[in-house]
């Protein structure tokens, strides 16, 4: 795969060698077979920072570095492998057979041949060579252990000694985490994250920077009482989320589910219970106490007043005020929000079978177009039984357990045209 230094992020990717020399020693990658071999680049300046002490008058480039170049691309080839080996980290244990056979100097441009030559568990031997214009410079065999399991915390984060980080997580430069978090396998949280409280975090979750956790609710009512934050697994949160923990009064805990993605400047306040497999857009804000569906997409910059629940597949446009509960499998936009029908293409989009649609369909029909009051309309929907099925049964249990009312108001007309896409 030529050319392939465009593409790949060398420095990212040595950010997991551990105890690597501070500059990064390949400047790109030039070849590389997956698995097996990879060719890399160095060029040498004479302002490299190593020349000043070895040596001013004569320079030279010291032979450790060399063999720090080709442990460097050996990284670089073992950990883009497989997506797999994405929190993994490697460890040079060992050099042997190593010869130095031509002095580089300022100016040298030098080829970084690394090969796998092989495995027995973590250990991996690889060969390398350094060479400049074909002749070879240095040569050795390499002893690298891949670490699958490791912890990797940035010399500038702050992490309580109290607190548990699972294997394989790394946790980035300047972020806070305090002494009652416990954090599972393989999460990933970003420079100047702030993780407080006693929180809890499942596996693969990815915190992007500036992002807030577990912090005292805002809640006047909040008096300092022992209450917890509980995020699930495989969730993303973008920069400068905010999601604080319950209260007393509210329950004790904010939860958020599985595999929801919660884009920029998203706030999630205290006592919310938010689903799995749930999009909330950039700005959006649940106030204390609110519930969210699994599955439910939430537009940019919609707002859900406290104590509303959003139902599972609904849809809230953006810009939403919600100030009642949001039916599932709705489509809901506008401030105060209307309900513009079922999300049909939505539910299409996730696997819905027709049949299932057409049912759905029709007791939106009762308690949308039909002149019943909403009383009248769920007493029909339950006795047609040519509609019964499971979502039609959720959507008359979570209008009858409402207590704030649900939003059942349509649009005015010659509005409908302005609704929005799914």
């Amino acid at each position: 795969m030529a050319d392939s230094g465009q593409r790949m992020d060398v420095g990212s990717v040595l950010e997991r060698l551990c105890h690597r020399y501070p500059a990064v020693l390949v400047e790109s990658v030039s070849d590389i077979e997956p698995g097996r071999r990879l060719t890399a680049i160095k060029n040498v300046a004479v302002n490299e920072e190593f020349f000043q002490g070895h040596f001013p008058e004569a320079p030279i480039m010291p032979g450790v570095l060399l063999i720090e170049a080709l442990t460097q691309a050996a990284t670089v080839l073992l950990l883009s492998e497989a997506d797999e080996a994405l929190n993994a980290r490697t460890e040079l244990r060992r050099v042997t057979r190593g010869k130095f056979r031509r002095q580089v100097t300022p100016g040298d441009r030098v080829t970084l041949d690394v090969e796998i030559r092989r495995r027995r568990g973590p250990m991996v031997w690889v060969a390398g060579r350094a060479s400049v214009d074909g002749q070879l410079a240095a040569e050795a065999v390499l002893h690298v252990v891949v670490l699958h399991d490791a912890v990797s915390i940035h010399p500038t984060a702050i992490v309580h000694p109290m607190a548990i980080i699972g294997a394989g997580s790394v946790v980035g430069p300047n972020a806070a985490i305090g002494p009652r978090v416990k954090m599972g396998r393989n999460n990933r949280i970003g420079a100047s994250c702030v993780i407080e409280g006693d929180t809890e975090l499942g596996d693969g979750n990815v915190l992007y920077p500036f992002g807030s956790y577990g912090m005292e609710p805002q809640d006047l009512k909040y008096k300092g009482e022992h209450t917890r934050l509980v995020i699930g697994s495989g969730n993303t949160f973008r920069e400068f989320v905010t999601i604080h923990r319950g209260t007393g009064g509210g329950g004790g805990v904010t939860t958020v589910g599985n595999r929801s993605y919660l884009m920029a400047y998203v706030h999630v306040a205290h006592d919310c219970r938010v689903g799995n497999d749930v999009i909330l857009s950039h700005g959006t804000t649940l106030g204390g106490h609110v519930e969210v569906g699994d599955c439910a997409i939430l537009g940019g910059y919609a707002g859900v007043h406290q104590f509303c629940r959003i139902g599972t597949h609904a849809f809230v446009g953006g810009y939403s005020a919600c100030t009642k509960d949001v039916l599932p499998y709705s489509k809901t936009v506008g401030n105060r929000a209307y309900i513009y029908g079922m999300n049909t293409i939505g539910l299409a989009r996730r696997g819905f079978q027709p049949e299932t649609l057409r049912k759905l369909k029709a007791a939106y029909r009762y308690l949308l177009v039909s002149k019943l009051n909403t009383t009248e309309a769920l007493e029909r929907i339950e006795q047609d039984a040519s509609i019964d099925c499971p979502e039609v049964r959720i959507v008359v249990a979570f209008i009858r357990s409402s207590e704030r009312g649900v939003v059942l108001k349509r649009p005015p007309r010659g509005a409908a045209a302005g609704a929005p896409d799914d």
